[in-house]
């Protein structure tokens, strides 16, 4: 069983590559392809760069290229203040668009010919708590969300959503059609719109703990 891995930003990959044994490089289409293992796994990590075009490129390069079994989204998301505070590990329980909509007769957040949102193929409760973490509904969409009143728009798309990100939701459409399971992993950096959000997630950059993304080796040692 191959595990694909994607992350986003250059600092989310650098907390991941210590993990992976055996590793070598591939480059296709201007992405670099980290190949090893993590335990017994085999498993192929890229940084497909932020936001949706970036991630879905990436995440098909790799699908097209790779042919993981799984493919898990990974690194930071901005918290809501809905039940995950900065440091805990967010386990998207179902993926949804906070920026997409196809007009009459479809559903805000439904990508066409997708469904209204993106299903986790396990447990995510199940999973969150063997991870030590939360699980809920992630809004994905192209804008870096940093404003209060974005959040609130959010929260009333999504009352339930706990995290927000600019990539899990190509990924996840990619994936879903390519049929490729997809599961989105995130530790909460910031809460946008508090007084000291920028300071929040300046911090955490310096602070962030190295083990947090150790749930990624006991994810995999799972599958």
């Amino acid at each position: 069983m191959k595990i694909g891995i994607i992350v986003a930003m250059g600092k989310e990959l650098g907390l991941l590559l210590g993990m992976i044994e055996d590793r070598s490089v591939v480059t296709i289409n201007g992405f670099d392809f980290h190949v090893g293992r993590i335990g017994q796994r085999e498993v192929v990590a890229m940084q497909c760069g932020i936001g949706k075009v970036n991630a879905a490129i990436g995440t098909l390069s790799m699908i097209e290229n790779f042919h993981p079994s799984l493919v898990i989204n990974s690194g930071v998301a901005g918290g809501t203040g809905q039940g995950a505070k900065m440091g805990d590990l967010v386990v998207a329980s179902q993926i949804g668009y906070h920026d997409v909509w196809c007009g009459p007769d479809t559903n805000w957040g439904q990508a066409a010919g997708c469904p209204s949102l993106f299903e986790c193929p396990v447990d995510p409760y199940a999973l969150a708590d063997k991870l030590g973490g939360k699980a809920g509904l992630v809004a994905s969409g192209d804008i870096f969300v940093s404003r209060r009143e974005d959040v609130e728009r959010i929260l009333d798309l999504y009352p339930n959503a706990i995290g927000v990100d600019m990539e899990s939701g190509a990924v996840a459409q990619t994936c879903f059609l390519k049929n490729v399971p997809m599961l989105c992993m995130r530790i909460v950096s910031d809460t946008p719109g508090q007084a000291d959000n920028e300071a929040q997630y300046s911090n955490f950059w310096e602070d962030a703990p190295q083990h947090t993304f150790q749930a990624i080796k006991t994810l995999i040692a799972s599958c």
